[in-house]
């Protein structure tokens, strides 16, 4: 584990939370004012909710970033689970597999200053979003 990076194992709700509470705290310990760090922590939930409703187990890495300025942080959440059969569709608002409202992967986009996603149907799927400080 490299210096400012913070692995958290998904694997049950109480993951879920452990994740949140790490993001939260990364958040304030760099200065990010409380309603970032409370997107960050929302973010962090919805992607470690998604690994545990679809692919059982993963990944939440936490990672302090840097840019010419400003710092950040990286989450990362890694899956092989499923993957996702269409990433497009899957980032329309309303669109579910699972009967929810569909607000997940496209609110974090919404909720964080970056926002990528590679997903491959049988080989799992990684979200990487990124939230500079203001």
């Amino acid at each position: 584990m490299s210096a400012g990076e913070i692995r958290v194992a998904i694997n049950s709700d109480q993951d879920i939370v452990a994740a949140r509470q790490r993001g939260r705290a990364l958040a304030a310990g760099l200065g990010f004012y409380v309603v970032d760090s409370t997107l960050i922590a929302t973010a962090i939930s919805e992607l470690a909710r998604n690994i545990v409703s679809y692919a059982r187990k993963g990944e939440i890495t936490l990672k302090v970033i840097q840019n010419s300025s400003v710092q950040g942080i990286l989450i990362v959440a890694s899956d092989d689970g499923p993957g996702i059969q269409d990433v497009a569709q899957a980032l329309r608002d309303g669109f579910s597999t699972s009967g929810s409202l569909g607000l997940g992967l496209p609110g974090v986009r919404r909720l964080m200053d970056e926002f990528s996603i590679v997903s491959q149907p049988g080989r799992g799927t990684r979200v990487e979003v990124k939230k500079w400080r203001r």
